[in-house]
């Protein structure tokens, strides 16, 4: 196949990307520089230089390819709209990445016991409505477009494509490198799921060959509380034991984003339908053991 990904230098756009492409797929990759062009062309990845922004590029590319993966931005509602003006009365394939921080709270370091399959309705906070709105849109394009939403949990492991790092683990380490000190908010006490990178990348290729239209996924194996990873965070590099920062530090250094729906929240969601739909079968360990063994 053809396919046509967004954000092809990036985490998971790359990784996407690296696993098609090692599968004998044609990939055109969307990056922003000719440096970048230069080190995705070297993992069998066509550089296409352009940006969210460019309607025309992504409409023209889109029509294209036999499939399209948006994996740069979850919340640019004018590239999906011209990628799915591109794919408009195709059936083809358009999958798009969102984020499980659309059913974060503000606990900033609190527990929930709120657990999100993909039949619970969720009720966005207001930093989030416009994601759950972007969602929809996308599953209601079908069935004129193949449209699938994978709603990644937290993800940690080593990039498949060029070196890019994920959202949530490297700020902490970098912060934890920085002070001395490893440092968790509130009590530390809030989870996320997780989902290691390479189980990700096989689920998108599952999705690409049998989802069916209108289709959303969360995606994970397994959770773990922040806590529990700062402190892997600090046995693996050697620190002493890990410690609570408060809130209003948090955001005076990470800022709101990060800090409250990344770092903070509790985001615990089942990938039910993944493995029961379309037969995904995560193996990578989990993200303790992972952090202990295997973060740089």
């Amino acid at each position: 196949m053809r396919i046509f990904v967004t954000g092809a230098s990036g985490y998971i756009g790359g990784s996407v990307a690296a696993l098609l492409a090692g599968k004998g797929h044609e990939i055109r990759g969307l990056v922003r520089s000719p440096v970048k062009a230069g080190a995705v062309r070297a993992k069998g990845i066509v550089p296409v230089i352009g940006t969210l922004d460019d309607r025309d590029l992504l409409i023209a590319e889109a029509r294209a390819a036999d499939a399209v993966i948006n994996a740069a931005d979850s919340d640019h509602a004018g590239a999906v709209d011209a990628l799915l003006a591109g794919l408009a009365g195709s059936a083809k394939p358009f999958l798009h990445t969102s984020g499980s921080s659309l059913v974060g709270d503000e606990a900033m370091g609190e527990p929930s016991d709120r657990i999100f399959t993909e039949d619970t309705p969720v009720i966005p906070a207001p930093d989030k409505e416009h994601r759950v709105r972007l969602n929809r849109r996308i599953r209601e394009a079908a069935p004129d477009v193949r449209t699938v939403v994978l709603c990644n949990s937290l993800i940690y492991g080593h990039s498949l494509g060029i070196p890019a790092q994920s959202v949530q683990i490297p700020p902490l380490v970098a912060e934890a490198r920085e002070s001395g000190i490893a440092r968790y908010i509130g009590r530390g006490l809030n989870v996320w799921s997780t989902v290691h990178v390479a189980d990700m990348a096989d689920l998108y290729l599952l999705a690409l060959e049998k989802a069916p239209p209108g289709s959303f996924y969360y995606v994970e194996n397994g959770e773990a509380s922040f806590g529990d990873m700062v402190r892997a965070i600090a046995d693996r590099l050697g620190l002493g034991p890990a410690q609570s920062w408060p809130a209003a530090a948090a955001i005076a250094r990470w800022g709101r984003e990060l800090a409250v729906f990344a770092l903070g929240s509790n985001s615990r969601v089942r990938a039910d339908k993944a493995r029961s739909g379309l037969g995904w079968t995560p193996a990578r360990p989990p993200v303790l053991d992972w952090i202990r063994t295997e973060l740089a």
